[in-house]
């Protein structure tokens, strides 16, 4: 297991250039890293399951 027991996976993401440097600004003006970023507008976000119709 990873740090705090967390399974470790690693990803690629393919961000377009204003995506990118968002991203970077707002790194940067918190003072946090891209990955506890993005882990936590993961957690944050809202799944819903889609039922098919029948």
């Amino acid at each position: 297991m990873g740090r705090k027991g967390w399974v470790a996976k690693t990803i690629s993401v393919r961000l377009s250039q204003a995506e990118l440097e968002k991203l970077d600004k707002y790194c940067q003006q918190s003072g946090r890293e891209y990955n506890d970023v993005i882990r936590e507008l993961i957690r944050q976000a809202q799944f819903f399951q889609v039922e098919k119709l029948k």
